[in-house]
């Protein structure tokens, strides 16, 4: 019962965040709410893991995924509003506040990868099945890490009409999720 309870508010918190997105399928929101409500799917399912075997192998990637997580985040949410500047979205922008940012940002994680915040919610999406491993939560795993990608594929195409020829350099001397690598 408390898991549906949980599952069930914390859909209702995401809708009424991507509330504006999600009439918009060619949006990155539209994408980015199926990726948040995997990672919440995940998170409850595996709540009653989070504690198991805390010193097995499997448990310390998980928190060391988790940690990391955490600390992009954080990282991320912090340059966006120092260097990006974030400014009030136009009238009927499904876009968020805080992602439509008057400057690209490219220092800090940005100057390797281009999509810190998302790159945080893989780690959170991978940290979180490994918690406890089935094939549920691998499979949502892999529709977070889909949706994600989808996300981010959809949000570049956005920023080079925001930011032109701009973004069109930064994205090739950057990463998309992962630096050096993906």
């Amino acid at each position: 019962m408390i898991t549906a309870l949980v599952l069930a508010s914390g859909t209702l918190f995401l809708v009424a965040v991507s509330w504006r997105s999600l009439p918009h399928p060619r949006s990155h929101g539209f994408f980015r709410f199926f990726a948040f409500e995997a990672v919440l799917c995940l998170v409850v399912r595996n709540a009653p893991h989070w504690f198991d075997r805390l010193g097995a192998p499997r448990q310390l990637l998980a928190s060391l995924l988790l940690t990391a997580s955490f600390f992009l985040a954080i990282h991320g949410f912090y340059l966006l509003r120092r260097v990006g500047q974030p400014t009030p979205p136009s009238p009927g922008s499904p876009s968020l506040g805080l992602e439509n940012t008057a400057f690209l940002v490219t220092v800090g994680a940005y100057r390797y990868i281009r999509h810190p915040l998302y790159a945080a919610v893989l780690l959170l999406a991978w940290g979180a099945a490994l918690k406890g491993i089935s094939l549920l939560t691998l499979g949502l795993a892999l529709i977070a890490t889909g949706a994600l990608v989808l996300t981010a594929k959809t949000e570049e195409a956005e920023n080079l009409v925001r930011f032109g020829a701009a973004y069109r350099a930064y994205m090739e001397r950057t990463r998309l999720f992962i630096p050096f690598l993906l």
